[in-house]
């Protein structure tokens, strides 16, 4: 048999034909994907809906293959979004269907796998993890098991390749099993008829890595650790992010400042340079604040929003196959429940410290729409990014108290909006059920097709909303918008949180630079009082335009003005509340 690995599009004529990767979450199906594949995948979500799935090809004695990696389920009996689509992928039907099952706990995969198999489709099991059994002391009849279901199975560890090719040659032996169609609690009774048969579980000691796992879901040493790990991903993608754009993307683009700047001397004056290049300073670009199409368009996505993308995926792909994401969700899901939420938006949280941008995009996590949109609304309320912080540390640094101030009222805010998004929003927070998996090394493969494919999917869906965005707000500014709405804003701000009326043009630039914005009330010679006020309300409104497009792109048009009025509400609550309370205390 001749089997390789090729690109979607370097398929032999002819409609390829579906080959299902079906298993549990955490089975290894995504390193089985990338032992099948190669580093050649491009992934898709299904239609009308936010879930994801990887498409590849194989072509074996002259036969391709559309491998479809099928979103991770426990069941075809859906309990929630990702199972959903995986029950719709497996009624669609296919010519074959690879049965990935985690040989360190049979019964629970043999769930899913009899699900399929009473499906009728030809189906192969893929048997994984037989190493890390082995050290359990588990040991399986893999010729019984081949037996009991009536298909034939393969032994494999993904993460070494082992077993791989035996999988490929034997796809073709692919068969419908003559298990016939049953109810749940037959269901369950073959299944511990097939693993009461096949499986001898022989005493082992426990290990140092044993006693590390049980030590992760612990509320107090789970805890400490979990902090720690937390702390340590924190500084990896920011110590990343930083030195990509120090040593990458900050040289190329001053690369491109000669060409850019001969560009615009070029054109000069007129409605052409102002959108391609926008404002010069001293005739020279300044690549955050020139606002330009090729400048600031380009910039605020390559040079700021990329580096941090690339770091928090590395860093998001490596947590997950190691097995320590589910860990955290579990240790951290009692207080995000009050939230409306569940234990993986810590996640999403956590990373919009570094940047509003990937924890947003990291609430994909996350199971059900109203989960994806509380978390989104409340990353972008209440979590300044570090940009913002820097500017916070700038603007109140001179006085610790109004500095701690400004981070006591965003996180008021993330626990009151969060509460009130819970109590108000239809819908219910779907309880975490998740799978605990062994620590294990990861695949090096599988952690790259992964980190590819979301970054190439930001770059492919925000590079033409972020060049949108910036060419909106040139818009806005040339046809007086701007000046519009600083003039319509000023007479609220003195009336409710007594700040002067030029305070209304920094504001109304946070809507696209909080950091830029919080610079310009600098001049303004506010009191400190006025001073945390405004850097509060800055935090809480309107996001910057990277934000507001990933918001857009992730929540749709409606939700996201669901999530700015949210946004605008509580920035002017909480705005005129510190301005009350402030005047109140002797300071």
């Amino acid at each position: 048999m001749s089997c390789h690995r090729e690109l979607k599009e370097g398929a032999p004529e002819g409609p390829a034909r579906r080959l299902l990767l079906i298993g549990n979450p955490n089975v290894g199906k995504s390193a089985i994907f990338s032992r099948l594949t190669g580093l050649n995948a491009v992934s898709s979500n299904y239609p009308g809906t936010t879930v994801g799935f990887l498409e590849g090809t194989v072509v074996c004695d002259g036969e391709a293959y559309r491998l479809i990696d099928v979103p991770g389920a426990y069941t075809l009996n859906a309990t929630n979004e990702a199972e959903e689509i995986a029950r719709r992928i497996v009624d669609e039907g296919a010519h074959r269907a690879i049965i990935v099952l985690d040989a360190t706990a049979l019964e629970r995969n043999l769930v899913l796998a009899l699900e399929v198999l009473e499906r009728g489709i030809p189906s192969i099991v893929a048997l994984n993890m037989v190493d890390e059994a082995r050290h359990k002391g588990i040991n399986i009849d893999v010729g019984a098991l081949e037996a009991a279901l009536g298909v034939p199975v393969v032994p494999t560890v993904a993460v070494t390749g082992q077993g791989i090719r035996d999988l490929l040659s034997r796809l073709n032996e692919a068969a419908r099993s003559p298990i016939e169609p049953s109810s749940k609690e037959d269901r369950w009774r073959r299944i511990g008829a097939i693993v009461t048969s096949v499986q001898r579980v022989e005493h082992r000691h426990h290990t140092w890595l044993d006693t590390l796992e049980d030590m992760s879901v612990s509320p107090l040493a789970g805890g400490i650790l979990g902090i720690l790990i937390l702390g340590l991903c924190f500084y990896l993608v920011r110590l990343v992010g930083e030195g990509l754009i120090s040593y990458v993307f900050d040289p190329a683009f001053e690369l491109l400042r000669g060409p850019l700047e001969a560009l615009a001397h070029t054109l000069g004056e007129g409605p052409i340079r102002d959108v391609l290049i926008g404002k010069l300073f001293n005739g020279a670009i300044d690549f955050e604040l020139s606002f330009g199409l090729l400048t600031t368009g380009l910039y605020v996505e390559f040079a700021m929003v990329l580096p941090y993308i690339i770091a928090f995926y590395g860093v998001l792909s490596l947590l997950e196959d190691v097995g320590y994401l589910p860990r955290l969700a579990v240790l951290f899901d009692a207080l995000l429940h009050r939230m409306g939420v569940h234990g993986y938006a810590v996640i999403p949280t956590l990373l919009g410290l570094g940047c509003n941008v990937p924890g947003i995009l990291a609430t994909r996590v996350l199971e059900s729409k109203r989960e994806r949109f509380i978390a989104s609304t409340l990353i972008s309320v209440a979590v300044p990014c570090t940009s913002l912080q820097a500017m916070i540390v700038g603007a109140l640094g001179d006085s610790p108290w109004h500095m701690g101030t400004v981070y006591l009222a965003l996180l008021a805010s993330w626990v009151i909006i969060g509460r009130i998004l819970h109590k108000t929003l239809p819908g219910f927070s779907p309880e975490l059920i998740v799978e605990i998996p062994p620590y294990r090394l990861p695949s090096p493969s599988a952690l790259w097709v992964k980190m590819r494919l979301r970054v190439m999917d930001f770059i492919l869906e925000a590079t033409p909303l972020v060049l949108g965005g910036i060419l909106l707000v040139n818009l806005m500014e040339a046809i007086g918008v701007m000046d519009l709405l600083s003039r319509l804003l000023g007479p609220g701000l003195g009336t409710l949180m007594d700040l002067p009326a030029g305070a209304a043009g920094p504001i109304v630039m946070g809507l696209f630079r909080k950091d830029v914005a919080v610079g310009m009330l600098m001049p303004l010679n506010l009191t400190l009082n006025q001073m945390t006020v405004a850097v509060t309300v800055l935090a809480m409104t309107f996001p910057c335009i990277a934000t507001f497009i990933v918001l857009l792109r992730e929540l749709g048009p409606r939700d996201t003005a669901r999530a700015l009025a949210i946004m605008g509400a509580s920035a002017v609550a909480m705005g005129t509340a510190m301005n009350l309370i402030l005047r109140a205390l002797p300071l």
